[in-house]
């Protein structure tokens, strides 16, 4: 039961947090997160006893909008916006906001009228350092939690936690506009393509919990850089750089999981499955975005996701290619995880040893010692060079730190086969 709640508390809590911020402005943030929370709380209470309801989602939309009316009363400032909020929130489909009547008549493209969107550019404010931004937006939109944004960032709990409080005073303290000027989405789009990258990440591989795959977190991320597309202002190469990194990455999704839903790595993953139309679709943003001479990041990573989607069978991948992209990607953004995936790639294309040496220059990370993919990669690279024990030892230690349950179940695996 808890599983199910927390399932379509995630889908329901950004709809919820966005349209009430939208309503009653950025200051009340707080408020808006509380009644979400407290739909959440009534949930886990009365659904075991009673059932789950037939339209569950408008249910906990009900009850927040309740608790919502509840706290008005009790503040005479915000009483003017009660009507408004029964008419957002009355049963029925999920409500849309039409564009500025002006922006219509011009035959403008205006920002889509989506609330989660709109909460994106909020929480993307210029003020808050960008480490900020990118955490409120995944725990106000995403309906992340404090361990799964840590995760995400390489961070700690205590400093995530720390960033979203000063993050949401700050917003409450200079009361910003939840309305932007057409010339501000454009110096907030860095960061809501960040947000947004991360959340479509999560999804493609979850760091922990039952499931590799969070599939609705890979399309609401799909859906809402989509809705960016349209818009002249901030359709950027960026923009559509990163829409086919998304499509040319989820087009595998249906591939990354086998029976028992065991986790498939690339090679052992069967291709026909993969969802040839939506690679089509990343291929062709893939060459919008080749317009004008910045190169980003996404760029790069979508070259990557490219050469695996173009590549037949697994041997016919051009990881010469690929490590190419690698180099550009850690010259332009040299992460940790950046450059474990680039050795990684050289052990593709070079053998094990040639990767193990590339490993040399990320083993002492801070960032990178409890995740997991670290070990797991030496493990890999000692055990394609005959060196089972310490393949074992490494396997090991990738067991202790945090990760998904078939991600467990495959390094088990492979510690049982050395054993």
């Amino acid at each position: 039961m808890n599983d199910v709640v927390d399932d379509l508390f995630r889908r329901t809590s950004g709809h919820i947090v966005s349209t009430l911020t939208r309503i009653l402005g950025a200051r009340h943030l707080a408020l808006a997160e509380e009644v979400a929370q407290d739909a959440l709380v009534k949930a886990l209470q009365t659904w075991p006893f009673d059932g789950v309801p037939a339209n569950p989602s408008a249910w906990l939309i009900q009850v927040a909008k309740h608790r919502a009316f509840d706290r008005l009363r009790r503040d005479r400032w915000l009483a003017d916006r009660a009507p408004l909020l029964a008419e957002v929130f009355a049963p029925g489909p999920e409500p849309g906001r039409s564009a500025p009547p002006d922006a219509r008549l011009r035959g403008e493209p205006a920002m889509p009228d989506d609330d989660r969107l709109a909460m994106m550019f909020l929480a993307c404010h210029p003020s808050l350092p960008r480490e900020a931004r990118v955490a409120l937006t995944l725990k106000t939109v995403c309906g992340f939690g404090v361990g799964e944004i840590a995760r995400a960032l390489l961070s700690s709990d205590d400093a995530i936690a720390q960033r979203l409080v000063r993050a949401k005073r700050q917003l409450r303290d200079e009361d910003v506009a939840v309305e932007l000027q057409p010339a501000e989405y454009a110096g907030r789009l860095d960061s809501v393509l960040d947000v947004l990258y991360l959340m479509f990440n999560e999804g493609y591989t979850a760091h922990a919990g039952e499931n590799l795959i969070r599939a609705e977190l890979c399309t609401e991320a799909v859906r809402l850089t989509s809705l960016l597309v349209p818009v002249t202002t901030v359709a950027t190469p960026a923009v559509h750089a990163l829409l086919a990194l998304m499509l040319l990455q989820a087009a595998r999704l249906p591939a990354r999981v086998g029976d028992a839903a065991n986790l498939l790595r690339i090679d052992e993953q069967d291709r026909t499955r993969w969802d040839h139309a939506m690679i089509a679709r990343g291929m062709e943003h893939l060459d919008r975005s080749a317009a004008g001479e910045l190169v980003t990041p996404y760029h790069l990573e979508a070259g990557i996701a490219a050469c695996h989607a173009a590549a037949a069978r697994y041997e016919d991948t051009d990881w010469a290619r690929i490590v190419e992209l690698y180099d550009m990607l850690a010259a332009v953004n040299p992460t940790p995880v950046v450059r474990l995936n680039r050795a990684i790639a050289i052990s593709r294309a070079g053998g094990a040893a040639a990767g193990l040496s590339a490993l040399d220059e990320v083993i002492d990370q801070p960032a990178l010692q409890r995740y997991y993919l670290l070990p797991a990669t030496l493990g890999e690279l000692s055990r394609e060079l005959g060196d089972g024990a310490r393949a074992a030892e490494h396997y090991r230690a990738a067991l202790a730190c945090e990760c998904s349950e078939p991600e467990r179940r495959f390094l088990e695996r492979r510690l049982s086969e050395l054993t």
